[in-house]
């Protein structure tokens, strides 16, 4: 919508744009109850707070739209014709009849329908080569000033497209003048339509057409009985007598002179056009204030089982994280080629029982302790990269078959997981490589711990004596033995072997550096486990991230809708709150002239031109 220049909005005005914001943001993607429906109904509230609500509010003198609406086949086309007096509509014998929307207005009205401030979506045409959605422009001074008609496309058309353009120029209505016929008024689409016309407390007549002669006694009374029956009581019922058109495909003009006069006698009178488009602009806000609160519950499921989906991965990740950090101190990794390689690293156990007569002269050779190694240092570090390896991906395995299996239980997990082709019953193909990766990185640091613990004064001469990997692997296995975990012969070899590191490294740095430097190291290795798990586990973060789910929209839907249901008890500027709310405020509209020259049923066979106001009151309220 463009904005009118050295205009101020109103209060209800930016309430309107900020919900208008806020519903056109709205995502709910997950197939749960409601969803679709409710995302239908956001959709719905954007298309009319952009074609009529908010245009209507920043042009609130423009002419009172009327839309000619109603059945296929009802005669919308010839009735426009006729109440204009020219062949501004094409009628016809194909469905669908009318294709494109015609309005119709006076000439000195034609600045409020050539630029976009009402039905902005809609491009403008003057007849030549027209579009579908084209909105045809035709200007007649026997149209009154303040008045315009917009014939539309049949509601129950068999072409989808001019059904949704009929609904969409019936929400943009400032009145409704609906058209039914006396074979279908009783058909469930048009009153769908009426029936929402009245929830929402649009301003509706109805006109009764093509009714023959013999049943113009029985058929309109049952149509005002429907009419009270589904909340039109107050609506004004104009039955118009099946009859022969002229030359020019138009009804007698007795025949449509009520419905012309009540038109004209509106168009005259400034305070009912403005009556008459405050009791529908206040409808139609209502209704997007009655419908907000549907849409927000939705969007709170939506976030909940977001919210669900995302527990449900993190807790099967956590549980790797749990398991590998159990597994990496409670003696399960000292088995296997790890207890294999350690076994020939410790040999005999003349490694350890070297140490202290090898200190005296090491301390002389010092550059060459630095460059040596002791015998199968790389050997138990490559055992312990690959038995550490292979504990990761098997835990990662095991959360991505727990994470996939649990969104598999859910009609929302499996349209999340329909959204990849990846397999995310399976780690990632590129988790091996990086958990290798991670490994060298916690080796690297557990060597670079014990270099900066092992050069000083005190412990330098015994550290040297086994160099930083003789330390390293050392600090590793009691890292893996931390908590005792072993059972039956293992206690004897892998766990007696753990004590012998103990004791060495108790030798080099002494007890109390040693438990820090093993909590040190376990804790560098739990921290290096958790982020390459996250790693995997943002591949489900990733898919429920780019649903669009925003937490925040439900309150801030409900938030919206009250700000604006608080600006509605605002009137603006020059007009009167009674206008604003409820049929029971609206100032009555009064019929036209009273009905000409009806046929009664004793007299039936005679022909019947004229039209009727059916039970008229001068004091009948539009609603």
């Amino acid at each position: 919508m463009a904005d009118v220049p050295a205009r101020i909005r109103t209060p209800l005005e930016l309430a309107l744009v900020r919900l208008q914001a806020v519903v056109t943001a709205a995502r709910l993607p997950l197939p749960l109850p409601e969803a679709a429906a409710q995302q239908a109904a956001a959709a719905q509230i954007g298309f009319q707070l952009d074609d009529y609500v908010l245009p209507r509010l920043a042009s609130i003198d423009a002419p009172v739209l009327t839309v000619v609406g109603g059945s296929t086949g009802a005669g919308k086309s010839t009735l426009v014709n006729s109440l204009v007096r020219h062949r501004v509509s094409e009628p016809g014998v194909i469905r669908p009849t009318t294709r494109a929307p015609v309005l119709v207005h006076h000439p000195d009205d034609a600045r409020w329908f050539t630029d976009d401030r009402v039905l902005p979506g809609l491009a403008r045409s003057t007849g030549s080569g027209r579009r579908t959605r084209d909105l045809e422009l035709v200007a007649l001074d026997a149209v009154p000033r303040g008045l315009a008609i917009l014939d539309a496309p049949d509601v129950d058309s068999v072409v989808a497209e001019n059904r949704q353009l009929a609904a969409q120029l019936l929400d943009a209505a400032d009145l409704w003048l609906f058209v039914t016929s006396a074979a279908r008024y009783a058909d469930a689409v048009p009153w769908d339509y009426l029936v929402a016309a009245a929830a929402r407390s649009a301003a509706v007549a109805v006109v009764l057409d093509r009714v023959p002669p013999r049943a113009m006694r029985d058929v309109p009374p049952h149509l005002g009985q429907m009419m009270s029956e589904r909340g039109l009581a107050d609506s004004p019922l104009f039955a118009v007598p099946e009859t022969a058109v002229d030359a020019d495909g138009l009804l007698p003009d007795a025949a449509v002179a009520p419905i012309r006069g009540w038109l004209g006698a509106l168009s005259q009178d400034r305070s009912r056009r403005a009556a008459v488009v405050q009791q529908t602009l206040d409808g139609a806000v209502g209704s997007l204030v009655d419908r907000t609160p549907a849409i927000a519950l939705a969007a709170d499921e939506q976030a909940e089982a977001v919210d669900q989906l995302r527990a449900e991965v993190d807790r099967s990740y956590a549980e790797a994280v749990r398991t590998v950090g159990v597994q990496t101190e409670d003696g399960t990794l000292l088995r296997g080629e790890v207890l294999a390689r350690w076994h020939d690293f410790v040999g005999t156990g003349e490694f350890f029982r070297s140490l202290e007569s090898k200190v005296g002269w090491l301390r002389d050779r010092v550059v060459a302790a630095i460059k040596g190694e002791p015998a199968g240092a790389r050997d138990l570090k490559v055992a312990v990269e690959s038995g550490l390896e292979s504990l990761l991906v098997q835990e990662a395995d095991a959360a991505a078959e727990r994470a996939e299996s649990s969104w598999q239980s859910t009609a929302a997990g499996r349209d999340v997981l329909g959204r990849t082709p990846a397999d995310l019953s399976h780690s990632s193909p590129e988790l091996r490589l990086r958990a290798e990766q991670m490994i060298r990185d916690w080796q690297g640091a557990v060597l670079n711990l014990v270099a900066d613990e092992g050069m000083s004064k005190r412990s330098r001469a015994r550290f040297l004596a086994f160099g930083v990997n003789g330390v390293g692997v050392a600090l590793m296995i009691l890292v893996f033995a931390h908590t005792g975990g072993l059972v039956g012969a293992e206690v004897g070899v892998a766990g007696g072997t753990a004590i012998l590191a103990q004791r060495v490294l108790e030798a080099v740095f002494g007890d109390q550096a040693v438990r820090r430097l093993a909590e040190t190291a376990k804790a560098e290795l739990d921290a290096r486990v958790e982020a390459l798990m996250a790693e995997e586990l943002l591949r489900y973060h990733v898919l429920l991230d780019g649903l669009g789910v925003d937490a925040g929209l439900g309150p801030a839907l409900r938030e919206v809708a009250y700000a604006v249901d608080a600006a509605r008890s605002v009137p603006p500027v020059g007009a009167s709150a009674d206008a604003l709310r409820g049929p029971d405020a609206v100032p009555a509209l009064t019929a036209g002239p009273p009905p000409l020259g009806l046929g009664t049923g004793d007299d039936a066979d005679d022909d019947v031109v004229d039209a009727e106001l059916v039970e008229p009151d001068l004091t009948r309220e539009l609603r």
